[in-house]
């Protein structure tokens, strides 16, 4: 009989059931994990625990462990490893891509479309439990300066929204909006904050989550959504706009707020996912040169960068983690999560 172990499912009715599984045991170029932390993304919420809405690549199965954020250390090692050791820290890279197509060559492999991708959490086992078996190729080496709940968000958010800043040049010249505080928008200021950003300046639908960004010291300004928030972000642009924006908010209201308060030749990275964007072409954008990138995830070289930069820089992603909880409540974890309220929400393992 093999080692057994408790671990979390989404079967999709606002609820998360534990059930027993078997500890994995791993094979060639594979590495047993010791989990440390897990956090909870919101795409976990939009896609998963409500209700099983998402395809394709964000296309749950059924009784899968959940859980795309994971961090810890490495507890055993397969045949064939070539990097990575028993007792290595690492933070798991949560999309496995087949590694051989040109998007996976890139180390893009959260944009792999061979039917061998698997995510982590998705359509393979995932974080929220005590071990998770993973591939070498999926890891990033965790330093010692940086604890495992700055890996865990690192493995998703933190990695996302570095992508999204390095696409739009994010650099001391600019004033930033962020548009949607929850864990990604704070995500975006913190590291926004460390790359030199001149004025930093939030608009959020939920006081509650506002006040957590204003307590945390990362805003400049920091404005309620509604119909004069764009009137708001010019008076303290001096009229021009902001030079960099980035909308974390999936909301129509949102994106076009982004669009509308980025001057002109800006840049627009429109991170959040789902919802529509509705705006005029001429006036919101060609007239005024801007530019909207979309930004999905990251890259394993970009995280790697991330992962130093981060530890130069001093700052720690744990920073935004308001709750955290044991596997047990898990059940407590996601509620809190899903109530759109609070920071970023982490399972914690002994």
């Amino acid at each position: 009989m093999g080692r057994k172990m408790m671990g979390a499912i989404l079967p999709g009715d606002s609820t998360v059931e534990l059930r027993e599984f078997d500890v994995p045991v791993p094979g060639h170029g594979e590495v047993l994990i010791r989990t440390k932390a897990t956090t909870i993304c919101g795409s976990d919420i939009r896609c998963i625990y409500r209700e099983h809405l998402g395809k394709g690549p964000e296309g749950y199965i059924p009784g899968m462990i959940c859980g795309h954020e994971p961090c810890g250390v490495i507890e055993e090692v397969g045949p064939g490893m070539r990097r990575f050791q028993k007792g290595d820290r690492v933070v798991v890279y949560h999309i496995s891509g087949c590694g051989l197509c040109y998007d996976c060559r890139k180390g893009y492999m959260i944009s792999c479309r061979s039917p061998l991708r698997r995510a982590y959490g998705w359509q393979r086992d995932g974080g929220m439990a005590p071990f998770i078996l993973a591939e070498e190729k999926d890891l990033v080496l965790l330093p010692d300066e940086l604890s495992f709940l700055d890996g865990a968000q690192i493995a998703c958010g933190f990695g996302t929204t570095y992508e999204a800043l390095e696409k739009i040049g994010m650099s001391g010249n600019d004033a930033l909006l962020v548009v949607g505080l929850g864990p990604v928008g704070l995500a975006t200021l913190q590291l926004a904050k460390a790359m030199g950003a001149q004025k930093l300046i939030g608009v959020e639908v939920s006081r509650e989550r506002l006040n957590l960004a204003k307590d945390m010291a990362l805003l400049d300004e920091a404005f309620e959504a509604g119909d004069d928030a764009l009137e708001k972000i010019l008076a303290v642009t001096g009229g021009h706009g902001v030079e960099k924006a980035v909308d974390t908010s999936a909301s129509d209201p949102g994106r076009q707020l982004a669009i509308r308060a980025t001057r002109d030749w800006g840049k627009i990275a429109f991170v959040g996912e789902g919802g529509t964007c509705q705006f005029m072409p001429s006036p919101d954008i060609i007239h005024g040169q801007k530019t909207i990138y979309g930004s999905w995830v990251t890259s394993t070289w970009k995280m790697e960068e991330l992962v130093e930069r981060i530890a130069r820089w001093g700052i720690h992603p744990d920073k935004l983690v308001t709750d955290k909880f044991a596997l047990e409540d898990v059940c407590e974890a996601f509620a809190l999560m899903a109530g759109g309220k609070s920071g970023k929400v982490a399972v914690v393992f002994d």
